[in-house]
């Protein structure tokens, strides 16, 4: 069961950073990427005051599994640790959480855009 859910935070999780990184771009998905955009500044920084800037609660239910499963945890940061993982190169964690939050600023500012010029989302 461990081994699926780790899966399962895998890809859940790498779903979740492609649709804050694309969610503005399809109508029918932008509904979903402000939510998506608004639970992970709720979590990187309304959990950072408690747990440190940049807490993210699904890396951590991940981490948490991982460590059941005897993994070894190279990283706190899902993202570092998928672009080693996918790329196999190492960057500084510091680079990487960098452009994390450069992207989330980016893609947040295309979202209130959007928004202020009327740019509407298809809710379900």
């Amino acid at each position: 069961m461990a081994e699926l859910l780790n899966l399962f935070f895998w890809y859940f999780h790498s779903a979740i950073i492609l649709c804050t990184l694309l969610g503005w771009i399809d109508r029918r998905t932008r509904w979903i990427h402000r939510i998506v955009i608004l639970l992970t500044w709720l979590s990187w920084f309304g959990g950072g005051i408690r747990y440190g800037f940049g807490y993210c609660f699904l890396t951590d239910w991940h981490w948490n599994i991982r460590r059941e499963l005897g993994y070894a945890i190279p990283t706190d940061s899902f993202i570092h640790f998928l672009l080693m993982r996918v790329t196999g190169i190492h960057m500084h964690r510091y680079f990487v959480d960098g452009i994390a939050v450069l992207a989330l600023v980016v893609v947040t500012g295309i979202a209130v855009y959007q928004v202020l010029h009327g740019e509407r989302s298809s809710p379900p």
